[in-house]
């Protein structure tokens, strides 16, 4: 009998699994390959037919084999099944990248003309993508405070295709009403994307709350050991054959030696999460003890404004969060950030490793309530132990407050 989730006879059996369980067996199937625990990395454009018939099989739309490698490999369904199962979703498709997946699957749904509503905490990135090129492509963007809630009916209009949501946003961390806002949505007829790489597939089960895509930068928790770049989105039944019908058009495909380290990350990602879930809440505690820090941005604080609907939609949260300071200059927070030890400066997060990352400026934001001019310290929290973390950040903020 095959050891294999993914070949369960129902969706349903499959669910009924622990996430923990789906993690270590989900898209294997190792009596295929020679009993290998592992799916084997599969590298090759060209896929032969044994005959005609089989070719011409090959080639019918429903057909789950791919006739060329940019539709796939087994190494790559494997990983696409593990994430349809860890979601709940109907399939799934791997990009080159996170933003590839976001900017891809935007573009599967939309044409010139029409209206998307974009949350204004939205991926920086995925902001300029909408900015410079889908109203470039005669697309409307408009973006809404995250926390507008079952509000977002006043601004749907029959144009709106797409609602793209972040939840928690990106570098301020606002929760939003999914639900609320996917039955508004859906009522006017449009889709709702969801960038849903913080919560990862563990985290928040989007197609229980109304999502129709729902997108992962995999390079950050999924991937786990920032050695690797890759994107993934799944989709419902409805929203299937568009986003798979756009990604082919765009000629999307990732390397299988990316995909494979992203299915060796996931076996060990709920362990991983657990880590980072509990020392990032420590280390935010403590940080909200500094005097130099206004306020910590952290959703799972209880004195955080979107505990509430983190508590209510949410299974756990990531080790990512920031901290605002108050008004220090320059030199001191150059002083803060000379002096860290185990907090690296790099983009990206996710990884084993814990990072600090300084906001140049401001995030952009058009349309929410809250601003913020104080710096910004984005805070990933890694698998180090929590008591040398909150040590380090310690002798940091007191080599900060002597700058001053």
């Amino acid at each position: 009998m095959s050891s294999d989730i993914s070949s369960v006879s129902s969706p349903a059996q499959a669910a009924s699994t622990h996430a923990d369980t789906q993690l270590v067996h989900a898209g294997r199937e190792p009596s295929r390959f020679s009993g290998m625990v592992n799916t084997p990395v599969f590298r090759g454009s060209t896929i032969i037919a044994d005959n005609l018939e089989d070719w011409e099989a090959s080639r019918q739309v429903d057909n789950p084999m791919a006739n060329y490698g940019r539709f796939g490999t087994p190494t790559t369904r494997s990983f696409e099944q593990a994430i349809t199962t860890l979601e709940g979703g109907h399939n799934a498709l791997v990009f080159p990248s996170g933003l590839s997946a976001c900017t891809h699957s935007l573009m599967a749904f939309v044409k010139s003309g029409d209206h998307v509503l974009m949350t204004d905490s939205v991926y920086g990135p995925t902001r300029t993508f909408a900015d410079h090129v889908l109203r470039r492509m005669g697309i409307e963007v408009e973006f809404f405070d995250p926390l507008i809630g079952g509000e977002i009916r006043t601004l749907m209009r029959p144009n709106t295709r797409v609602v793209f949501v972040e939840s928690p946003g990106s570098w301020t961390f606002e929760v939003q009403d999914i639900p609320a806002i996917a039955e508004e949505a859906h009522k006017a007829g449009a889709f709702v994307l969801l960038d849903n790489t913080w919560a990862t597939p563990l985290y928040f089960k989007p197609f229980e709350h109304g999502v129709d895509v729902s997108i992962h930068a995999a390079t950050k928790y999924i991937v786990g050991h920032s050695d690797a770049l890759l994107g993934v989105a799944s989709a419902n039944e409805r929203s299937w054959p568009i986003l798979k019908q756009g990604a082919h058009d765009f000629g999307q495909t990732a390397g299988p030696d990316d995909i494979y380290l992203a299915l060796r990350g996931m076996r060990s990602m709920a362990v991983r999460l657990r880590q980072h879930w509990e020392s990032g809440i420590q280390l935010a505690e403590y940080l909200r003890t500094q005097p130099l820090v206004e306020s910590v941005l952290h959703p799972a604080l209880p004195s955080d404004p979107g505990y509430r609907l983190w508590s209510r939609d949410f299974l756990g949260a990531s080790g990512l969060f920031t901290i605002e300071l108050k008004p220090v200059g320059r030199a001191a927070l150059c002083k803060f950030f000379d002096s860290l030890q185990l907090f690296g400066i790099g983009l990206s997060w996710g990884g084993f490793e814990s990072l600090a990352l300084p906001l140049d400026k401001p995030p952009t934001r058009v349309a929410s309530a809250t601003t913020y001019q104080n710096p910004l310290i984005r805070v990933h929290v890694g698998l180090e132990n929590i008591d040398d973390l909150i040590s380090d950040m310690g002798q940091a903020f007191e080599k900060m407050g002597q700058a001053l």
